[in-house]
Formats: structure tokens, sequence, C-alpha cells
């Protein structure tokens, strides 16, 4: 039995890297060798909780992680066309049909290969150009989350709008806005070198919302408006809750003026603190973004043409011998903002 290398939770916030069969392709599929990973939030989560709650009576039972990978194919199976040996691909981790790949399926892209079932160019893989890094690559499927929160919004180029939360999906939202040729876009954090990179990626300005006036400074940057009531808000038309705390909402109410929209991509923290009366007051509009219904090879073209600009999401290039440090270091608050495994020191 040939056997590879493939990461799994293991007790609660660790991982185990273990020895598995490597998979061989049936006529259907392919087989991905993995050249870049990146680490999400979501395997966080699942770290937190020491696996996926699937075992008898809910008890938790271990799964293989990784729903970000990139890498070069080595294999295809007799039935499938599109694809060869030696293509670059990005991978759609909800189209494999035996379960969301990295998120509680049977295959964890965090692996030295990954098998593709059902391999079809558009739906379960993506070819990507040669000159695009791996590492980079491997940013297609949180830049597809970015960009459906994005299109949700709807934002046209007059509109101004604040991103909260300068992570991966809250600085790919903001690349995505300003691609789409948005106006104006504000970047709010509590971490000033997240800022400087969203600054540096396109943002024309940024909030430090630790040490600011959130709604005195938006108003400074997109004017002053009112809400339904004829009170003083920014002139801000759209906000991004990228970050997912409670406090993103009131600082949203507090500014917001007559229908503005508040897209909401972060998974929340519950909290009791919401004042829906102030949203009624500025008829602010909540909309929810889930995933990527369309999105995920959407992205992958536009990606590789300004792959520079996404290369400066990625703080932390970790090779897949030291795996355990980058699961550590996403972990850590502050200590990461993007982390890609890399495998065999190819980026």
């Amino acid at each position: 039995m040939t056997t590879m290398k493939s990461v799994r939770t293991g007790a609660v916030g660790k991982v185990e890297v273990v020895d598995v069969e490597r998979p061989t392709p049936g006529p259907k599929d392919a087989l991905l060798r993995i050249r870049a990973c990146g680490i999400c939030g979501t395997d966080v989560t699942f770290l937190h909780m020491g696996g996926m709650p699937f075992g008898p009576g809910g008890s938790m039972i271990s799964v293989p992680l990784g729903h970000e990978p990139a890498g070069e194919i080595v294999e295809v199976g007799a039935e499938v066309s599109g694809l060869k040996a030696g293509d670059r691909v990005v991978v759609n981790p909800q189209g494999a049909p035996s379960g969301i790949i990295g998120c509680g399926g049977r295959l964890g892209g965090m692996s030295d290969y990954l098998l593709i079932e059902d391999a079809v160019v558009g739906k379960s893989v993506a070819v990507f150009p040669d000159h695009v890094p791996f590492d980079v690559a491997a940013l297609n499927e949180p830049m597809a989350v970015a960009r459906h929160c994005v299109n949700r919004s709807e934002a046209k180029p007059a509109d101004k709008v604040v991103v909260f939360g300068a992570g991966p999906i809250g600085l790919g939202a903001t690349i995505w806005l300003k691609l789409r040729g948005v106006e104006h876009v504000v970047v709010a954090d509590v971490i000033p070198e997240r800022l400087e990179t969203a600054l540096a990626i396109g943002a024309d300005a940024v909030i430090n919302s630790a040490t600011e006036d959130v709604t005195a400074r938006l108003t400074e940057l997109h004017g002053q408006a009112a809400n339904a009531l004829g009170q003083p808000r920014a002139g801000t038309d759209i906000y991004i809750d990228a970050a997912g705390a409670p406090a993103v909402f009131n600082a949203t109410i507090a500014s917001a003026k007559w229908k503005a929209k508040l897209v909401m991509v972060a998974v929340q923290k519950k909290s009791d603190a919401i004042d829906l009366g102030g949203m009624l007051r500025s008829e602010l509009t909540l909309i929810a973004s889930q995933g990527y219904p369309t999105e995920i090879f959407e992205v992958t073209a536009e990606i590789a043409e300004h792959h520079e600009r996404f290369a400066r999401l990625i703080s932390h290039r970790v090779p897949f011998s030291e795996v355990e440090h980058a699961f550590e270091l996403t972990m850590t608050p502050g200590a990461a903002e993007k982390v890609v495994v890399t495998f065999d020191g190819q980026a």
C-alpha cells in the first residue's frame, strides 16, 4: 500500500499528521498533488471543538482538514476530459460527492495528494496559468467567499463603502470592490498592521476602531447624511461585516443613514446587545452572505490577472514539515493574518 501524509483534527486545539492510503483515481476521477493549502477560520473552529459532532450521540470524531488547496494534476481517469497531467488547478471543495472537502467530508486538502471525484473542469476544478504561484492560487476559495459578499452588496461605482475586519475575507472584499470600480472604500480594524495591508491592497482610507470614533471618521470621509428621523448620520451607503463582532453591528447602527445596507459575511458571535430600534430608524437592510453559490471559479481568472495584489494577503508561508506550527499561528489571536502551507518547499 502506498501511503501519504494527511492532517486531521486531534485532541482539542491540536492537529494530527497521519499516514493514510494514497488514493487511486477511478475512470471519472483525477489525482491532484497538493502544492499549497490555506488555513481558514473554519479549520480553527474544528480544532477548538476537537473534530465534528458526527459520532454517536453527537460525539466528536476526527475529520480531515484543508478546503483551500491548489496543486498539480498527476493522473486522470480514462473518462475525464479537459484535464491532463501537469495542469495546475484549484478545487471546489463543495463539488465532491463524498462530502465537502476539509469540512466534514471524507477527503481533506491538507494532504500530499487529493482525489478529485468526478473531475469536471468548471465544476470540481479550474485550471490556472503557470505564472501564478501555488500559494496565491490557494486563495481561490476564500476569495470566492469575499466575491459573493460583494456581489450580494450590489455595490455600484458611486457607492461609499466601509469594510469592518481586515482579515483575508475583508481584504478580499476590498480588492473586489475596487476592481468593481467602487469609488471609495474604507477598512476598519483594531490591528495597525492589518490596516497597513488594507492601504497596500487599495483601500482609500482606514479607521482604527480601537482608537477612533467610527461615526465621526465615516462622516469626515463620506459626508453627512441622516436617518429616517432626520438625525445626522454618516453618508456611507454599504457596511460590510467581515469581523463578526457585536461591536460591528452597533457601530453600523450608530452610523447608518436612511436606507443603508449591511452585508454580513463573517460568522457571528452571539449577542443580545444589538439595537433593533436603531436598525428601524435607519431602515437598515441586513443582507446575509454565505459561501459562494456561483463564485468559486468566477474569481480564478481575476486572481491570476492580479496575483501580485492578492499575494499581499498572505502573512505566513509555512512548509508542510512544520504544519503543526502553521495551525498554532492561525489559532493565536493577532499572530497571523493568512497562513498558507506549502508542500515540497514550493509556493
